[in-house]
């Protein structure tokens, strides 16, 4: 499908004009620096500018290719941006699309990352962090509330959310594991009782009409979008190279116990691990990085987290800071190529995180164009996305300890950063006000009090 519209609005009477790759691969270069707010944020900005404004998709197509997202492991709104790609100019238009999304968030983060870890203890850049760390738990309650208002709609499944929480809180249960539970509870459960374990909500229903789209709900799918067995074998088995050669070349060179290789595998993990979004597989990051393989600390990850907050794109980028600290760090090129060495470990965890999505979304197109019924959450699905309710709780406590008393409880009690988080936990529950916004209110507040303390 080829696809030259004009960038005013068209007629609401008329379809748009023809969509060329080039026009698209601004607009996906345009979405990169602009997707702010995490993934509900992301995908409203999709909807409006390719639902409402553009008209390159109907609002049933849009759903269609959301709800299939929501289904797998991984970021959906860049997910969705990839398959919008491949549905509009093949699978180039897909990589472009998906790629876009991600590139722009990682080279602002290379960069804040190297300001961090290199000018971090300089009085500015610590009082911003004072202020943005207690923010950053106030965030992460507000994630599990959000979840759980929505996924948490009967005593089953809090039941589930409790469990997890006492596994990973209190029997230090490895993330996937619980991943693992709920799956096979939820399976158990969606045959024993279904009612009990039906996928709470859908992201909304379709709108108003907003006038005939280039894809449009009748509009048949385009040749490569229909489903031939050739076509996903090659996508699968290019998929497993693109995997398969870097660990290889990696494992070759550096051995397979190097920091570098062990990302490659850690991350490719976590891709699979990312059902509930971000939030649900940090635990597993902070499990790994910071407890296991010691890339980072406790209070980098949570510095981590308020930069990955801050900047465009999805929200599981903080997994490029974490590998850039880790790789900054182990200086693996020497103490002069320190730098080199961190934006290598970067680029290296973006590639195994995001790859898997790519995969999906290619392999998976055909399948789910070949019926535009809607995609539900499966059992299993909805009790693991209640038992990341549980472990972003633990998340929430995990960054409360470390920002509250940050020499442990024997130490002091820091109340400024108390006050800071309940401000912040008021703005962001009572007020509804924007994340960007309390962050950078909070920051501003730890710098104020820094310069006090130096007056």
């Amino acid at each position: 499908m080829t696809m030259n519209a004009p960038e005013s609005h068209p007629p609401l009477d008329t379809r748009p004009a023809a969509v060329g790759f080039w026009q698209a691969f601004l607009f996906w270069l345009k979405l990169g620096f602009i997707s702010f707010g995490g993934p509900a944020g992301q995908i409203a900005i999709m909807h409006q500018e390719l639902v409402e404004r553009r008209r390159w998709i109907s609002e049933r197509r849009f759903l269609h290719a959301l709800n299939y997202c929501m289904v797998l492991p991984g970021p959906e709104a860049q997910q969705l941006a990839t398959y919008i790609g491949w549905l509009m100019h093949r699978g180039w238009g897909g990589i472009v699309a998906g790629a876009l999304f991600v590139l722009p968030s990682l080279f602002i983060l290379i960069a804040l990352s190297w300001v961090y870890i290199a000018f971090g203890n300089v009085p500015l850049v610590a009082g911003l962090f004072y202020g943005i760390k207690p923010a950053v738990t106030a965030i992460v309650l507000q994630a599990a509330h959000r979840i759980g208002g929505r996924t948490l709609k009967n005593k089953a499944l809090w039941a589930v959310a409790a469990a997890s929480f006492i596994a990973i809180f209190v029997l230090n249960v490895p993330f996937p594991l619980i991943v693992l539970g709920a799956a096979a509870i939820g399976y158990v459960g969606g045959r024993i009782a279904p009612v009990h374990f039906q996928a709470g909500g859908a992201h909304g229903k379709a709108g108003q009409a907003c006038g005939p789209a280039l894809i449009d709900d009748d509009t048949p799918a385009p040749a490569h979008a229909r489903f031939r067995w050739a076509a996903l074998a090659r996508v699968l088995a290019v998929g497993a190279l693109l995997w398969a050669l870097p660990m290889a070349l990696l494992s070759a060179t550096f051995g397979w116990q190097h920091s570098y290789t062990q990302m490659g595998w850690f991350f490719t993990k976590a891709a699979l691990l990312t059902f509930g979004g971000a939030y649900a597989v940090l635990p597993y990051v902070y499990q790994g990085a910071v407890t296991h393989y010691g890339w980072l600390t406790p209070t980098q990850m949570i510095d981590g987290l308020a930069l990955g907050e801050t900047t465009p794109g999805p929200l599981i980028m903080v997994v490029a800071f974490v590998g850039f600290v880790g790789g900054y760090v182990g200086a693996h090129f020497g103490p002069d190529l320190a730098f080199v060495g961190g934006a290598l470990a970067a680029v290296l965890v973006t590639w195994f995180t995001f790859l898997p999505s790519f995969v999906f979304i290619l392999a998976g197109g055909p399948l789910i164009e070949s019926t535009h019924d809607e995609v539900k959450l499966t059992a299993p699905l909805t009790a693991i996305t209640a038992a990341v309710v549980g472990v972003i709780v633990n998340l929430a406590l995990f960054f409360g300890y470390h920002v509250l008393w940050p020499q442990g409880f024997a130490g002091r009690f820091d109340w400024a950063a108390a006050l800071i988080a309940l401000a912040a936990a008021v703005a962001l529950f009572r007020y509804k006000r924007n994340v960007i916004h309390v962050i950078a209110a909070c920051a501003l507040v730890g710098l104020l009090l820094r310069w006090m303390q130096l007056a």
